[in-house]
């Protein structure tokens, strides 16, 4: 995942863990050899195109919507399709109102017809006090929250993990982030609720009192779930 950040001085480029709380807890109640972070990589706003949210200044808000408009009007002058003209015409109007292009409720076919314009704010914006910059650790965890990520658990022996995946995320392309491997062979995904984990005080525990349940493919990830996938080696 990357995060775009613009005239923030206090977050540095380049790869930096996201703490969890969660896998604080589950590493505590869970003996492994090590315990590993979600990763994120931050980018200066040369790379904001490329990048999963942006992160703001409040001064820098202006200039990013100015940014988006001159585009959107420059495109409307060029006498654009109907179709296009009349997309065009509501972005105009958000962006007037000093509103993000990501407040829109897109169709698969405008967001299809507006995928090539590099328009900013159509990507998440978090815009923040500079007293809030001190607290990066905070920020990105915040980032990847509002930026449709979640993380899910996996715990016990050599290592004790949070792996970052897009809300949505089916177990079996959760099972991909681990490794291709584990992918290919998918059976099952055996997951316990991070809720149902902690009331139970383990892993163990959980499966013991019936928490853990058996999960197909198509199952949809829930934050924070603890995940064991069997897979044909």
């Amino acid at each position: 995942m990357k995060i775009s950040v613009f005239a923030i001085p206090e977050i540095v480029l380049g790869k930096h863990n996201v703490k969890d709380l969660r896998l604080d807890q589950a590493d505590k109640l869970v003996k492994a050899k090590k315990k590993t972070y979600p990763q994120v990589e931050i980018v200066g706003e040369d790379l904001a195109l490329e990048a999963d949210i942006i992160i703001i200044p409040k001064d820098v808000k202006t200039d990013l919507i100015l940014k988006d408009l001159d585009f959107v009007e420059t495109r409307l002058n060029r006498s654009p399709e109907e179709k296009e003209k009349i997309l065009l015409n509501k972005m105009r109007e958000v962006l007037e109102r000093e509103d993000f292009l990501s407040t829109m409720d897109l169709s698969g076919e405008d967001k299809e017809l507006v995928s090539g314009y590099g328009l900013l704010t159509l990507k998440p914006v978090m815009v923040i006090n500079k007293e809030e910059a001190e607290d990066v650790s905070g920020l990105l965890a915040r980032a990847l929250a509002q930026s449709g990520f979640i993380c899910f658990l996996t715990v016990g022996d050599k290592e004790n993990r949070a792996w970052l995946i897009r809300k949505g995320t089916t177990a079996w392309e959760a099972a991909g982030a681990i490794h291709s491997d584990i992918q290919q062979g998918f059976i099952r995904a055996e997951i316990i609720s991070f809720a149902d984990f902690i009331q139970a005080q383990g892993e163990t525990q959980a499966k013991q009192a019936g928490k853990m349940r058996l999960e197909q493919k198509e199952y949809i990830m829930q934050d924070a779930d603890l995940a064991n996938f069997r897979f044909n080696k």
